[in-house]
C-alpha cells in the first residue's frame, strides 16, 4: 500500500469531501493495528501518531463544513468504522492530542435533534464510545455524559491506559540470557518496541512502572535495548517537569543518555553560576542532585562529567564558584565511592585517566586519613612534584610544538587534580597561618600554584612574591606586632584586597588573585594566637576597607564545612574563633 501523502498536500476546499484513497489509508492501518496486540504494531501506531493527528483535524474541519450527520455518513460511510477502530486503539486514546481530535470528532457528529433513524443510530453509538475516551478534564465529553447518559463520568482511560502498561510490562519480562534456544527471537527486540510504544506516554503516571521496568531492565546484550526516540522523550520530560524520576530511574536514564547527562550537569553549574549559595547549600545541593553518587557508580559517567569540569575550567580557571563545585562533587563523590569500594572491580585510576599517576594517591588522600605532623612533610613533597612539572614545561617551551603542547597538558591535569582534591590546599593555608618564615616556601608556591596555574607571560615567579609579600604582611599583622596592629601594615593588606582600578600602581606587576589573599587572612584569623578581640578587629577593618566581606564570610563557612567533616582535627577554640568572626562580619556587613 502506498504512502499517504502529506496532510498539508491534501487539504480541500469546504465543499469537496476527503480523498477517498486516503481515508481508505487510514482506516487499512486502524483495523491492521487493532487485529494484532503486538511490539511492532504498537510501533506502527506511535511512528503515524502525528500524521494521524493532523488527518483528524483535516477530518474535523470537513464534519464542521457538512449541514448535518445524515450528509456526512453518506458523502464518509467509512467514517463510523474508522472512528470505532481508532476509539478502542488504547496508543491512539491515550494521547491527549489524539484523544482531543476524536471527542471533537464525535461530539461534531452529535445530533442535538436527530431528524432520523441514521442520526439517531449514531447517537446511540456515540453515547457508548465516549465512555471510553471519557476523563474528568474533557469537558466536552462531560456535557454529553450529564445530557445522555444516566451515570457519572467514569476514570475509562485511567483503566485502559493501566491495561495496557501491564500488557506492555509483560513483553520485557525476559531477559537474553534467558532464552532457552539460540534460534529464538532475541527479547531486546521486544524491548526496543516496547520502548518505542512508550514514546507518548511517557508523561502519563500510569505509566511510571514501565518507565521504571524499561530504565532498570539490565543490559545484557550488545544490542541497543531501548530506543533514542524513548530515552529523548525521558530527557524532555524530565527537564520540563513533566515527568518524575527518582533514585536509580534517574541515573540509568544518564547511563544510557549522554545528552541527559550533560543537561544535568549543565543544569547544575549554571545554577552555582546564578545563586548566591553558601558552601553548606552547595553540599546540599550537590548531593541532592545525585550526580556524585551515579558516577560513582558508574566509571564511564565520572569521565563525562569530569571532562565538563575540565573543559569549562580550562576557560575559566579564576572563577572560584565552578571550583567550589568541583570540589564540593568530588568530596561527595569519593564518600560515595568508599561505599562502595568493597564490592567494586573498578580500580581508583580508572576515573582519573588523565591525572599525573604519581600525584593521584597523595592527592586523593584525605588529610584525616594520616596523622596531623606528617601534614606538612606531605604537603612539602607534592610543592615539589608539581614544581618539577612546571619546570619542564618551562623548559619545553622552546621545543617542538608538541612538545609544548603536551607539557601544557600535564601540568594542566595536574592542576586540575589538584583543584578536585582542595582539601590539601586547605590544610597548606591553615599551616601558613601557624608557621614561621623558614618553612614556608613550598605552602606559598602550592598556594600560589592553584590560584595561578598558567604561567602567563612568565607571571608564575612575580605572583609568587606578591603572595609572599601579602602572607609576610598578615605575619607581621597577626604575630609579630603589637596591638592595635600598625596602620600601613593594614594598608597594605587593604591595597592587595581592593579592586585593581582602586589599586596603586605597581610597576606593571600581575594582579594577584584576591581569593588567595583573603583566604590567607581569614586563616591567620582563626588560627592565629592573638585574642578574639584583635582578630575581630584586624579582620573586620581589612574587609570593611576593601569590601570583601561576603568573600570573607564564605571562606569561614568553607573552612567551618571542613573541620565539621572531619577533613582535619580542631580544638572547641578554634570552633568558637571561626563562629565569632562569623557574627562581627555577618552583624556588621547587615548593619
Amino acid at each position: 500500500m502506498s504512502e499517504v501523502q502529506p496532510a498539508s498536500q491534501l487539504q480541500h476546499t469546504a465543499e469537496s469531501s476527503l480523498n477517498v484513497q486516503e481515508m481508505q489509508f487510514w482506516l487499512d492501518k486502524a483495523v491492521a493495528w487493532g487485529q494484532a496486540d503486538s511490539p511492532d504494531s504498537h510501533k506502527d501506531t506511535c511512528l503515524h501518531l502525528k500524521r494521524l493527528r493532523d488527518f483528524l483535524q483535516q477530518l474535523l474541519t470537513h464534519i464542521h463544513n457538512m449541514s448535518s450527520t445524515a450528509e456526512t455518513m453518506k458523502r464518509l460511510p467509512l467514517l463510523g468504522q474508522f472512528l470505532g477502530h481508532l476509539c478502542w486503539n488504547p496508543i491512539v486514546s491515550a494521547d491527549d492530542s489524539s484523544r482531543g481530535l476524536l471527542l471533537q470528532c464525535l461530539w461534531g457528529l452529535h445530533s442535538e435533534h436527530p431528524s432520523d433513524a441514521v442520526e439517531r443510530k449514531a447517537n446511540q453509538w456515540i453515547r457508548r464510545v465516549l465512555c471510553q475516551l471519557t476523563t474528568e478534564e474533557d469537558n466536552i465529553a462531560t456535557d454529553v455524559f450529564m445530557k445522555h447518559v444516566s451515570v457519572p463520568p467514569k476514570e475509562y482511560h485511567h483503566k485502559v491506559l493501566k491495561k495496557m502498561v501491564a500488557q506492555l510490562q509483560e513483553n520485557i519480562g525476559r531477559s537474553c540470557s534467558s532464552l532457552s534456544s539460540v534460534n529464538r527471537s532475541c527479547s531486546c527486540d521486544i524491548v526496543l518496541a516496547t520502548s518505542d510504544a512508550c514514546v507518548p506516554l511517557v508523561t502519563y503516571p500510569e505509566t511510571a512502572p514501565l518507565i521504571s521496568a524499561l530504565l532498570q531492565r539490565p543490559m545484557t546484550c550488545v544490542k541497543e535495548t531501548l530506543s533514542a526516540d524513548f530515552l529523548q522523550a525521558l530527557g524532555s520530560a524530565y527537564s520540563s517537569r513533566s515527568l518524575s524520576l527518582e533514585g536509580q530511574d534517574l541515573v540509568s536514564l544518564w547511563f544510557r543518555s549522554l545528552s541527559s547527562l550533560e543537561e544535568a550537569v549543565l543544569g547544575l553549574m549554571e545554577s552555582v553560576l546564578i545563586t548566591d549559595w553558601t558552601p553548606q547549600m552547595l553540599e546540599q545541593q550537590v548531593a541532592l542532585s545525585l550526580l556524585p553518587k551515579a558516577c560513582a557508580m558508574h566509571c564511564s559517567m565520572f569521565l563525562v562529567v569530569s571532562d565538563i569540569f575540565r573543559s569549562t575550567l580550562k576557560q575559566a580557571e579564576k572563577n572560584e564558584c565552578l571550583k567550589s563545585l568541583v570540589q564540593s562533587f568530588t568530596r561527595s563523590f569519593l564518600r560515595e565511592l568508599a561505599l562502595l569500594l568493597p564490592q567494586m572491580n573498578v580500580p581508583l585510576k580508572a576515573f582519573f585517566p588523565q591525572s599525573p599517576p604519581s600525584l593521584l594517591a597523595p592527592l586523593l588522600t584525605l588529610p584525616s586519613e594520616m596523622p596531623q605532623e606528617a601534614w606538612r612533610n606531605h604537603l612539602n613533597w607534592l610543592s615539589r612534584s608539581l614544581q618539577r612539572l612546571t619546570e619542564e614545561e618551562e623548559e619545553e617551551e622552546g621545543g617542538s610544538r608538541g612538545t609544548r603542547l603536551e607539557g601544557h597538558h600535564r601540568v594542566f591535569e595536574a592542576w586540575f587534580l589538584l583543584v578536585q582534591c582542595a582539601h590539601w590546599v586547605r590544610v597548606a593555608l591553615q599551616l601558613l597561618a601557624t608557621s614561621g618564615p623558614e618553612d614556608s616556601g613550598p605552602l606559598l608556591w602550592l598556594l600560589t600554584f592553584y590560584h595561578h596555574p598558567t604561567n602567563r607571560w612568565h607571571h608564575r615567579a612575580a605572583q609568587l612574591v606578591q603572595a609572599r609579600e601579602a602572607w609576610e604582611h598578615l605575619l607581621a599583622v597577626f604575630i609579630a606586632s603589637p596591638h592595635p596592629a600598625p596602620a600601613a601594615r593594614l594598608h597594605s593588606l587593604v591595597a592587595l584586597l581592593s579592586p585593581p582600578a582602586q589599586r596603586p600602581p605597581l610597576a606593571q606587576r600581575p594582579p594577584l588573585a584576591p581569593s588567595l589573599t583573603i583566604s590567607l587572612l581569614v586563616n591567620f584569623a582563626v588560627f592565629c594566637q592573638r585574642p578574639l578581640s584583635a582578630s575581630k578587629e584586624i579582620l573586620q577593618t581589612v574587609v570593611d576597607q576593601s569590601g570583601v566581606a561576603d568573600e570573607a564570610a564564605c571562606v569561614l563557612s568553607s573552612l567551618e564545612l571542613r573541620l565539621n567533616g572531619g577533613g582535619c582535627s580542631s580544638s572547641d577554640r578554634v570552633h568558637l574563633r571561626i563562629e565569632g568572626l562569623q557574627h562581627t562580619i555577618t552583624h556588621k556587613h547587615s548593619a
